[in-house]
C-alpha cells in the first residue's frame, strides 16, 4: 500500500500589533502543526512560529537539499531557547520528496512528531509562494530586511571594527524606527571572554524602503559604528573592552 504524501501550506499569521507577532504557521494536511505538537492542542500558546523574514525566501532555511540541515520552526515562552525552548526539525531533499524529521525541543521532552514526507514539487512551490508574499510587511520591516541584507554583504566593514551583526529589527509597535544590533568582539570562541552588545536606533521616513536602506547602509559603513552606537548589553566584565556602561536612569528603577 502506497502512503499518500503529506501536503504543506505555510500560513503567515499577522495579528494586530498589540495582540502578537507576525509568524509562520506550518499547516500540514489541513492541521496547524505547531498546535498539534503541544499537549493543550490549539488553545495551548506554547509555540510561536518564526518570523517570515527568517524562515521564508529563496535562500531561507526551508529550502531543501540533499544535505540535511536543521531548521527552527518555532520558539516558546520568553524566546530564550536555553530557558523556554524552541522546536527544531531536520529538512532533507530525498529524490522526489522533501522530508521533515528529527524533531527536538530540549526544554519540552514531550515533543513527539512523526516524519513528514512531501512531494518535492508541491513543497518547493509552496515555499516559493509564501516567500514572495510580502502583504504582511510594514515599511519599517522592509527597510530592516533590506538593510540587514546589505550590511551582511559588507563583511569587510564588520571585520575592520571587530564586530558582527546580530540583526536589524523592526517592531509594528514602533513604525517610525528600526534597531541595528552589533556584537563585539566578533567570533568569540571562548564564552568566558568579555563581550559587548552595541545598538543603534534609526528613524524611518516616508521614502521608499529600498532608498532608505541604501542610504542607511552607506552611512553606517562609512566609519566605525561603535563611535555612534550605544552600549545595550554585555558580560559583567565588559568594561575591560574600554567602554563604559550607560548611566542608570533613577526613574526607571
Amino acid at each position: 500500500m502506497t502512503t499518500r504524501p503529506d501536503l504543506l501550506s505555510l500560513s503567515i499569521k499577522c495579528p494586530p500589533p498589540d495582540e502578537g507577532v507576525v509568524e509562520v504557521r506550518p499547516i500540514v494536511n489541513g492541521r496547524d502543526l505547531l498546535a498539534e505538537v503541544v499537549p493543550g492542542g490549539a488553545g495551548d500558546p506554547r509555540y510561536r512560529g518564526v518570523s517570515p523574514r527568517y524562515l521564508l525566501g529563496r535562500d531561507g532555511p526551508l529550502q531543501a537539499t540533499a544535505t540535511p540541515h536543521e531548521v527552527r520552526l518555532a520558539w516558546s515562552g520568553c524566546g530564550v531557547e536555553e530557558c523556554c525552548g524552541a522546536l527544531y526539525m531536520t529538512v532533507t531533499r530525498n529524490g522526489d520528496h522533501v522530508v521533515w524529521a528529527g524533531w527536538r525541543d530540549l526544554a519540552h521532552q514531550d515533543c513527539d512528531l512523526p516524519e513528514l514526507r512531501f512531494t518535492a514539487g508541491q513543497y518547493e512551490a509552496e515555499v516559493l509562494r509564501a516567500g514572495e508574499d510580502r502583504s504582511w510587511e510594514w515599511p519599517a520591516e522592509a527597510v530592516a530586511r533590506l538593510l540587514e541584507a546589505g550590511l551582511r554583504g559588507h563583511g569587510d566593514w564588520l571585520v575592520r571594527w571587530n564586530c558582527e551583526l546580530e540583526g536589524v529589527w523592526a517592531s509594528r509597535k514602533e513604525p517610525d524606527r528600526i534597531h541595528v544590533v552589533l556584537m563585539h568582539p566578533r567570533n568569540r570562541a571562548d564564552a568566558d571572554l568579555p563581550w559587548l552588545q552595541f545598538g543603534m536606533t534609526l528613524p524611518i521616513s516616508a521614502d521608499a524602503p529600498s532608498v532608505q536602506a541604501e542610504r542607511l547602509e552607506a552611512q553606517l559603513t562609512a566609519g566605525d559604528p561603535r563611535a555612534t552606537a550605544e552600549v545595550w548589553g554585555g558580560s559583567h566584565d565588559a568594561e575591560q573592552l574600554g567602554y563604559q556602561w550607560p548611566p542608570v536612569d533613577p526613574l526607571s528603577m
